[in-house]
């Protein structure tokens, strides 16, 4: 497949700060980016607090370079009582940017919505 799936929820730019010693892109700052992105949208459509409670199938395709820029989208897999799994798909534009995007990295998060106290409460609350 050679198009995102999903909806765009994060774009920002690969920085030298975020490097590893090789001088690619720190594999746990795209790993960041992508919690951020689908705790976004897990928020969004719960309405309220989340937790990031499992990551899992994570694997990387390709390095990211600083100055790429780099777009988190995210696909509701599925929306239980009080959680949701989002496949993540980060996709980067490599400089020049004429060039089309590549997959970088894809994995499935599992978000759990919690009230103020914590505690894990309906995704799909009626209210009143």
């Amino acid at each position: 497949m050679h198009e995102p799936r999903g909806e765009l929820v994060l774009r920002t730019l690969a920085m030298p700060a975020d490097t590893n010693a090789n001088g690619d892109i720190f594999g746990g700052w795209i790993l960041s980016q992508m919690d951020l992105a689908g705790g976004m949208a897990a928020k969004q459509r719960a309405h309220s607090r989340i937790s990031t409670v499992a990551i899992e199938s994570m694997s990387f395709h390709q390095a990211v370079k600083v100055g790429d820029v780099v777009c988190c989208y995210a696909e509701f897999m599925h929306i239980g009582t009080t959680s949701m799994r989002i496949k993540l798909e980060v996709w980067s534009m490599k400089m020049p940017f004429n060039q089309k995007r590549v997959k970088v990295t894809e994995g499935i998060f599992t978000y759990v919505a919690i009230d103020d106290d914590g505690k894990p409460h309906p995704v799909d609350r009626h209210h009143s």
